[in-house]
């Protein structure tokens, strides 16, 4: 009943409006009260807080609002929290808030109606739900002791929050350790179920590595910029844009850029860029902010480059992508017009060839996967998987990655998974007639689980159509 670190509610709504009272209005200590609430009842006692206030002005209005989140440091990694959390809790009950480290809610989403209702308290986009405006409440409280909290309907210092529960993690900057924001997930009992703060925390984690390494990608650039500027006596030369020109003048004893495979010698700055393909037929390429779509066959080759850093062959290249007999011609005639194309959309990302190679780095969504697995972070793997790398591909090459890393993913989540974990994945079009995958599920559900029923009706279901389809496999 004492627990301080903010993630169990002990007491019956009932008994804590009553406590609230006590404590807050009466200013009578009571033990019972969770330690991390009751500090920051006292904090905001001391601040002199109106339990009954509502909150009436917005602080950072529509067009200030939009300029600063653009800024903002987490604006770059949105669209892995729409991933990983906010795609999920659409009529789902449940809301998510990002906010900046002064408690400022930048960006809202998730269920229309309840975010319809939170408007109510003005929980809404530019008002601060900091300590100091609101007293106690996740966002605010998570930002005031730097660590996640929970926060159950009258643990908050304001009773027009009393109905509404809230998880929420702080954000960290991976180099400096400050607090850049915070991630909420707000609303009824569902808020703060047990699985609700290790999903935000796991989501933090996914955010707070993207940040790091694209801080490292900055870090290399400036290094890049330095060693460009030293090494030329006036600007570098710029390459021929012809790609076997190109490659000759690089490869050229006396050219200062000898090494082609070297990131050193990149041009200086640049653009980030990812290439997404899990569950797509084409490629969508997003570079210096802008995405555009790539054919199926450009997708491919470019899948490949980014997978075989190293480079690949033109012979290589060539049987990974085509599915048959196929000449060399066939794929130089490709990577012409592929070079066209990305000519247009990021002169950087043209590839080079002898062998056919990237010079600048081109994130891949599949190796985030692969990365976020390695740190046993499942659940985020998981909820970066979209789908089948590729799917519609014939491409030898590319469906061998694709494979690798489906059973990657799988045999990991089987293996150390959580019970919601699997369940998560066992929903996937990946693993929906898997029948080993819901066994696993079953055997991790503790024996009164209500989800049991399902699982086991599922499994015969799956038995059955195989039955039904290859009897041979259960004949007695």
């Amino acid at each position: 009943m004492t627990n301080s670190d903010g993630t169990s509610a002990p007491l019956t709504p009932h008994r804590l409006e009553a406590l609230h009272t006590a404590v807050v209005a009466d200013h009578v200590p009571n033990a019972l009260v969770r330690q991390v609430v009751r500090e920051s009842w006292e904090r905001s006692l001391r601040l002199r807080l109106d339990p009954d206030a509502r909150l009436t002005t917005v602080e950072l209005p529509a067009e200030e609002l939009r300029a600063y989140r653009d800024a903002h440091p987490l604006a770059v990694v949105l669209p892995t929290i729409h991933r990983l959390l906010i795609r999920h809790t659409f009529d789902s009950g449940l809301i998510v808030a990002v906010g900046d480290q002064a408690g400022r809610l930048l960006w809202i989403d998730g269920d229309r109606a309840l975010r319809s209702k939170a408007e109510q308290m003005l929980f809404v986009e530019g008002a601060n739900w900091s300590e100091a405006a609101v007293g106690t409440s996740a966002p605010g409280t998570a930002i005031a002791v730097g660590q996640a909290v929970q926060i159950h309907g009258a643990e908050h210092f304001n009773r027009i929050v009393h109905p509404w529960s809230c998880s929420a993690v702080p954000v960290h900057d991976p180099g400096t350790g400050s607090i850049l924001g915070v991630i909420d997930i707000t609303g009824g009992q569902d808020a703060v179920a047990p699985n609700t703060l290790p999903l935000i925390q796991a989501a933090v984690a996914a955010v707070e590595a993207e940040l790091h390494f694209r801080r490292l990608d900055d870090a290399d650039r400036a290094i890049t910029s330095t060693a460009v500027t030293i090494g030329f006596d006036r600007a570098p030369p710029v390459p021929p844009t012809d790609p076997e020109t190109r490659d000759r003048v690089i490869r050229s004893p006396n050219s200062p850029t000898e090494h082609p495979g070297d990131r050193r010698h990149a041009p200086p700055g640049g653009p980030q860029r990812l290439l997404s393909v899990l569950g797509r037929e084409s490629g969508r390429l997003e570079s210096g902010g802008r995405t555009w779509e790539l054919s199926p066959r450009h997708a491919e080759i470019l899948t490949l480059l980014s997978w075989h850093r190293d480079g690949l062959s033109a012979d290589h290249l060539t049987r990974l992508l085509y599915d048959g007999e196929t000449s060399t011609v066939t794929l130089r005639s490709e990577m012409v017009r592929l070079r066209r194309v990305l000519e247009e959309i990021d002169p950087q990302l043209v590839p080079l060839s002898r062998p056919y190679r990237l010079t600048v780095p081109l994130e891949l969504d599949a190796l985030r996967v692969l990365a976020f697995l390695e740190r046993g972070a499942h659940r985020v793997a998981l909820g970066a998987y979209t789908g089948h790398l590729l799917p519609t591909s014939q491409a030898p090459g590319i469906r061998d990655i694709g494979d690798e890393v489906a059973t990657l993913l799988r045999e990991c989540i089987l293996s150390d998974g959580s019970v919601e974990t699997v369940l998560d994945y066992a929903h996937t079009d990946d693993a929906a007639y898997d029948v080993d995958v819901w066994r696993t599920a079953l055997r991790l559900l503790p024996p009164r689980s209500p989800k049991r029923a399902v699982v086991v009706a599922r499994i015969e279901r799956i038995e059955a159509q195989l039955a039904a389809t290859s009897p041979q496999l259960f004949a007695p």
